[in-house]
């Protein structure tokens, strides 16, 4: 990542992936190149070439070690023809991930009003609020950011989007614009999106895609209808599915669900994909899962034994089925690796007891419960 990858977020911090907590500078800040070939960034590579890990990549390590995939391991199958042998480099990054402000219209309960302006008055109530306005601007100057920024923008090969949700962000557009103006059509867009908002102002992101190559829309959808609107509070399952039907005729558009998996929603994950099949809202290999590291009453690690095998029960049919139907073998492998996670470690002592405690407080808050959808 740090020979190949470019990420902004928090206040313009640039970071070393959007999981680990490596700060190389900040681009409010800092130049490009100070940031690119910086002191920061240099030390890392420099551990990395001599085969040194970082505790701050714990969560990649960890996930790996439980049986999960990694962002990192991810990132040497997607550009594995990149060999990194210099602590300073002359290539710029191929591989953007910018996040220009927590701006989102969704209270998912897996989130937080760092990563999501909905979140604000929520979070007040809570008193958990990160800043004293919902907004978080990230990048302060855009046209700065594309002085500084722009050449290796114009060199990548993806520009990954995700939030805040990229596709109520102003900025996500103008970029977009800059990119069209510049003929940088054939970079890969990917996008982690709630997916509710095609139309935003004055801006069509239908009419945008067309103008690309390759798009790739990954929709963080946790569980189908009743569920899945009570985990990502302002979704709404039946809009979803119009939405889904709208971009159906960019045929060089990849559709992918990306459940977050939590708690929240570990029983049901089988329904989800295989409603998902059913109703062609995929095909089978496009489903993309995000196992959950933090906050830990989420993890699906703190689950008591008892509730465990009730998911292990769900997931027995779940194999006979997906074997039945010839689906894909990595799909396959990437729920038997949500199993091997869940198991891997018991959390439930001093998470479940925390779980149930946050439940219930955003339960009262909002006016739910939660048996109505899971744990009856």
């Amino acid at each position: 990542m740090p020979w190949i990858h470019y990420h902004v977020s928090d206040n313009g911090k640039a970071k070393a992936c959007c999981i680990g907590n490596i700060p190389y500078g900040n681009v409010n800040e800092h130049s490009f190149e100070e940031i690119w070939n910086g002191e920061s960034i240099q030390k890392l590579r420099g551990k990395f070439l001599s085969g040194e890990p970082d505790k701050r990549c714990s969560v990649c390590y960890k996930l790996e070690e439980a049986g999960g995939k990694s962002i990192r391991q991810e990132t040497f199958e997607k550009f594995s023809e990149v060999e990194p042998v210099e602590i300073k480099v002359k290539e710029n990054p191929i591989y953007f991930d910018i996040r220009f402000s927590n701006v989102c219209n969704f209270r998912c309960r897996t989130c937080w009003h760092g990563a999501s302006s909905k979140w604000f008055n929520d979070a007040k109530a809570l008193g958990r609020i990160v800043s004293k306005k919902a907004i978080i601007q990230n990048i302060t100057d855009f046209e700065h950011f594309i002085s500084e920024t722009g050449k290796a923008l114009l060199g990548a090969k993806e520009i990954y989007f995700a939030g805040g949700e990229p596709l109520v962000t102003k900025e996500h557009y103008l970029l977009l614009d800059w990119l069209i103006k510049n003929n940088a059509t054939n970079i890969y867009l990917r996008y982690n999106t709630n997916f509710s908002k095609l139309i935003f102002k004055n801006y069509d992101v239908l009419e945008y895609w067309k103008q690309f190559d390759k798009v790739e829309v990954m929709a963080s959808v946790d569980a189908t209808e009743e569920l899945g609107e009570y985990i990502r509070k302002e979704f709404d399952w039946q809009l979803f599915l119009k939405n889904r039907e709208k971009v159906r005729e960019l045929k060089h558009l990849t559709f992918k669900l990306s459940p977050t998996v939590s708690i929240l929603n570990i029983k049901h994950l089988p329904e989800l994909y295989q409603m998902g099949v059913e109703l062609n809202i995929i095909q089978p290999s496009d489903f993309y899962i995000n196992i959950l590291e933090r906050p830990f009453y989420f993890n699906i690690k703190a689950l008591p034994r008892e509730k465990k095998q009730e998911v292990e029960g769900v997931f027995e049919h779940f194999f006979i089925w997906a074997t039945t139907n010839s689906i894909p073998h990595e799909v396959i492998k990437s729920f038997q690796e949500c199993i091997d996670f869940m198991n891997h470690e018991n959390l439930s002592d001093k998470y479940w007891p925390q779980f149930l405690k946050e439940t219930k407080v955003l339960d009262d808050l909002r006016g739910e419960r939660i048996s109505d959808f899971i744990f009856r």
